[in-house]
């Protein structure tokens, strides 16, 4: 089975181009972010953190819904894009992300994953959603957003890593509920919910 993939791929990528998924350009994307914003809970969340923001364009729009928002790769030229981007919005902050290893310091009432998932092996999917237990404050919200369509150099299909990440997301007496899903013929988007006590 392929393992994880290594932040050493994402940096092959970007060295090659800034944009190596088009996003800038993308109407696919575009759209992809407006029912991502659509979809949340809430209309503003105190603290947020994006995980794999890549060069900030949901970022970006995300800001507006936050008070603080975090953003996190584990590529150092897609931060600097993202930095670059979001230069004039003083509440988004950027760092170099080592999860699931080690998840950044304090918690969160939104943790959006967009597009990511699917970079993991089975165990890192679960330790995934360990480390997003740990950092989700109570009642907090978690969106996860991921194309359908072939990934044949990832670990995991969309499908196949987002269902392993709902089940050990929603297990255990912490475990998130799912309250909301979408589905489009080249997405889904989940949105699950902690106790609030």
């Amino acid at each position: 089975m392929a393992k994880s993939l290594e932040a050493g791929y994402f940096d092959k990528l970007y060295a090659g181009d800034p944009d190596p998924w088009k996003f800038t350009t993308s109407a696919y994307e575009d759209a992809k972010y407006s029912a991502t914003l659509a979809a949340l809970l809430r209309k503003r969340y105190a603290s947020a953190v994006e995980i794999g923001c890549s060069i900030g364009v949901l970022t970006e729009r995300l800001a507006a819904r936050c008070d603080h928002l975090l953003g996190l790769d584990v590529a150092q030229a897609a931060l600097d894009a993202a930095a670059k981007r979001c230069a004039a919005l003083p509440h988004v902050e950027f760092a170099l992300s080592t999860l699931p290893a080690t998840p950044p310091p304090g918690t969160f009432d939104l943790i959006m994953l967009s597009e990511i998932i699917y970079y993991f092996d089975r165990d890192g999917v679960a330790a995934m959603a360990r480390a997003v237990a740990g950092m989700a404050r109570a009642g907090a919200d978690v969106m996860l957003v991921h194309w359908l369509g072939p990934t044949p150099d990832y670990p995991l299909d969309g499908e196949t890593a987002v269902t392993a990440f709902l089940d050990a997301a929603t297990a255990g007496a912490r475990g998130a509920t799912m309250v909301a899903q979408d589905r489009t013929p080249e997405y889904r988007l989940d949105v699950l919910r902690f106790p609030a006590g």
